[in-house]
């Protein structure tokens, strides 16, 4: 664990974990328009 996290800066994998997060709750808010859409 040690010499991974000396490999990869703290903050490289915070933003990471950022970046997945966002790009998760954007898809599945694209998602549920089209299916709202898809159901009206």
């Amino acid at each position: 664990m040690k010499h991974t996290e000396e490999k990869i800066p703290r903050g490289v994998w915070v933003r990471l974990l950022i970046y997945i997060a966002v790009g998760h709750v954007f898809a599945a808010f694209i998602y549920l328009l089209f299916e709202l859409g898809a159901q009206q």
